[in-house]
């Protein structure tokens, strides 16, 4: 796990270790949910689920903790916490009990995120289909995972930067499917989106790319307009990862993006407002 968790794309490398631990501990779902710089809010990121297991990343975002604060108390303590039944949670717990069971969960086993001293995310095992006490060495794995996850998302680049700013407001996120994955994505994580026939294919600032099935016409109206602009009637690109424009070749006009190999056409009918965004 650890050789391609820091090879791979961060999400998509934690989205996979999450699929890996998760098998191999006979979870029905395994996840991550990410705190805001302040402990007040948390937001759901990354999920795998066993086939037929039915995923609930999208529903939890920009939450306040006050929901999770019966968990939170110890997460915060560095402790990881099983719930062996989630019907016989406390009453001071009511509020994550009632989340939890309407996403059937039988059994839950929580894990915290810490990064140089502060608690930064949470991963944990969902059962569903009948509930179950995780081992403890299950228990040592997914701690290990979680310092794995830690390295990988809060460490720094080269540059000196963190690979995360935990100082950054929560954004809405944009979900992308694989099968028995998905990945959240700030939209402006996302470098442009093509379309091709029955689906359309979504590059990443991280250089991966990833096939979704709704519509370009759908894709326009998910993306903010203050960042994005369709430039070909199969195409739309962040006009903040814009590295060139070509307009050499006469009639063909054709622009570069960060960590996209082959240029992108552009249309004759969007290339005066491209221009304008531009400033050229």
């Amino acid at each position: 796990m650890a050789r391609w968790l820091f090879r791979e794309p961060v999400d998509i490398a934690i989205t996979a270790a999450l699929a890996e631990i998760g098998a191999l501990a006979g979870a029905d779902r395994a996840w991550m949910f990410e705190y805001d710089a302040d402990l007040l809010r948390f937001r759901n990121t990354h999920e795998w689920s066993r086939h037929g297991v039915r995923s609930y990343v999208e529903d939890l975002q920009n939450t306040p903790v006050a929901m999770i604060a019966w968990l939170h108390q110890f997460l915060v303590k560095g402790q990881a916490v099983m719930i062996n039944r989630v019907a016989d949670l406390p009453r001071p717990a009511r509020t994550l009990q009632v989340e939890m069971l309407r996403q059937n969960d039988k059994s839950v086993l929580s894990v915290p995120v810490f990064h140089e001293g502060r608690l930064r995310a949470c991963i944990g095992f969902d059962a569903t289909i009948a509930t179950r006490r995780w081992l403890a060495a299950e228990i040592a794995a997914l701690f290990q995972c979680a310092d794995l996850i830690a390295l990988a998302r809060y460490g720094s680049l080269p540059s000196g930067r963190s690979r995360a700013d935990a100082a950054k407001p929560f954004v809405p996120l944009i979900y992308l499917r694989r099968p028995g994955q998905t990945i959240g994505v700030e939209p402006q994580a996302i470098l442009g989106v093509r379309s091709a026939r029955d689906y359309v294919k979504v590059w990443l600032q991280d250089g991966s790319a990833v096939l979704d099935l709704r519509s370009l016409a759908l894709w326009t109206g998910m993306l903010p307009p203050a960042s994005f602009l369709r430039i070909h009637r199969t195409a739309i690109v962040n006009l903040q990862h814009v590295n060139g424009l070509d307009r050499r070749m006469g009639e063909s006009w054709t622009i570069g993006l960060n960590r996209v190999a082959e240029p992108w056409p552009v249309s004759r009918q969007y290339r005066q407002e491209l221009r304008k965004r531009l400033g050229v």
